[in-house]
């Protein structure tokens, strides 16, 4: 085998020999906003009462009539980061301790303990086997006399499909929340990922589209709702009575809030937000055209009608046609300098949390308490396709992580290329 073809695994030269670039889209005009807030003095405004700074500073407010302005939603309120937003989502909706809410098991851990934070009962269903949201007939299936809610993960930087799941949730009488965390920018049918839920919204954490630091954005064309996300987030059961607000439903509130300084950043980044969004797909279809044709490899699609903002460049790997397991792809492909692979995402339910059903003290709460009206099961084979996808065939590219130029791309395709071309010889498991 001539050394340039041999992998570095054995001894070859690596592809990419140099760590590609951090992703960092803060530039001079973030630096200039959070300096110009540092030199005004005014770092945060909100007060925890009804007051006319109920709602927060100068800059929060901008930078909220800008995200409802850019999304095309009624309303966009700040938080201080995502997970806080999704504990406000289900708690804005009137959740009831012991209700059921139906979520992914292919997420981050927060979508799930936000339900349980309010002492409602996460109930997992399996995702789609192409864009890995939820699959609206596993949703369906997995509805009972005690679900009052969907909560759709619009995973990777591609929406779930909403259609079918806000008509599911219309006949049974059901909210939906959507966890559009990592799919700013994306867009569903004409119109932003997030808006087309009850309660949307994204995260602005530092390996995200937009990056604040930390930071979330609530998104709601409902006015009561967009009410009760703003109390919650701001100490609610403090103001109800200044409010004069007779629905104390849920109205234990929090610090929630997001400062001025991340909300000046928040408002030159949403600007940026399309160009972020464009370079991905860019970067993204030029891995399509250079990964087209290899073996036992699907590159993500796109479904009709839907853009993809490309978080994750989340692929699926067939062993059975590779001859090859995914651990051995992974190792070769490190090897020769591929960054931010991973061979494994989420299945919550699998948890120790939900394995051994406990979550508040050593009891078993909720669970085990008379609120949890019947036994839900989170036994290993509830969600095959998520677990199939964990234990053999998920190969994600975290695209979050880099700046990625054309030629970077390029680097990353060749030692794709070359594992592939190597492949008996990863199957012998040896040069």
């Amino acid at each position: 085998m001539a050394n340039e073809t041999k992998l570095a695994l054995f001894g070859g030269p690596k592809t990419i020999e140099r760590p590609f670039v951090r992703y960092n889209p803060i530039g001079a005009e973030e630096v200039e906003a959070a300096k110009a807030v540092v030199e005004s003095g005014v770092l945060s405004q909100f007060i925890g009462a009804w007051h006319e700074d109920f709602n927060g500073g100068p800059k929060v407010r901008e930078f909220e009539n800008a995200c409802a302005t850019y999304f095309g939603a009624r309303h966009a309120i700040t938080v201080n980061s995502w997970s806080s937003g999704l504990t406000a989502a289900v708690g804005a909706i009137g959740i009831e301790p012991g209700d059921e809410i139906i979520v992914s098991p292919w997420t981050m851990c927060a979508s799930a303990t936000a339900i349980l934070h309010w002492n409602a009962i996460p109930v997992f269903a399996d995702i789609e086997p192409t864009t890995f949201c939820l699959d609206p007939a596993a949703v369906e299936a997995a509805i009972t006399p005690y679900t009052k809610a969907i909560m759709a993960v619009d995973i990777f930087g591609h929406s779930a499909n909403m259609r079918a799941l806000m008509e599911i949730a219309g006949r049974h009488g059901l909210k939906v929340i959507s966890d559009t965390a990592q799919a700013p920018g994306a867009m569903y049918h004409g119109r932003h990922a997030g808006t087309l839920a009850h309660i949307g919204g994204y995260s602005l954490n530092y390996h995200k589209h937009i990056h604040t630091g930390e930071g979330g954005i609530l998104v709601t064309d409902d006015d009561l709702l967009a009410e009760r996300l703003r109390m919650i987030r701001n100490h609610a059961e403090a103001v109800v009575a200044g409010r004069k607000w007779d629905d104390l439903t849920n109205m234990i509130g929090y610090n929630f809030r997001l400062g001025e300084i991340e909300s000046a950043i928040g408002i030159e980044q949403l600007k940026k937000l399309a160009g972020f969004v464009a370079d991905r797909q860019r970067a993204a279809r030029q891995l399509d055209a250079g990964l087209a044709g290899l073996t036992g490899l699907r590159t993500p699609p796109v479904v009709d009608g839907c853009t993809h903002a490309y978080y994750v460049y989340a692929m699926t790997l067939d062993p059975a046609a590779l001859g090859v397991p995914r651990s051995r792809i992974i190792e070769a492909l490190a090897a020769e300098g591929v960054q931010g692979l991973s061979g494994a995402y989420q299945n919550l339910h699998l948890l120790p949390m939900y394995q051994k059903k406990m979550a508040y003290g050593s009891k078993g709460f909720p669970w085990t308490s008379d609120i949890c009206r019947r036994e839900v099961s989170y036994a290993k084979g509830i969600c095959p396709r998520a677990e199939a996808l964990n234990e053999s065939s998920y190969l994600g590219f975290a695209m979050c992580l880099h700046q990625l130029t054309d030629a970077e791309v390029a680097l990353l395709v060749q030692a794709f290329r070359k594992v592939w071309a190597n492949l008996p010889t990863l199957a012998e498991g040896a040069a």
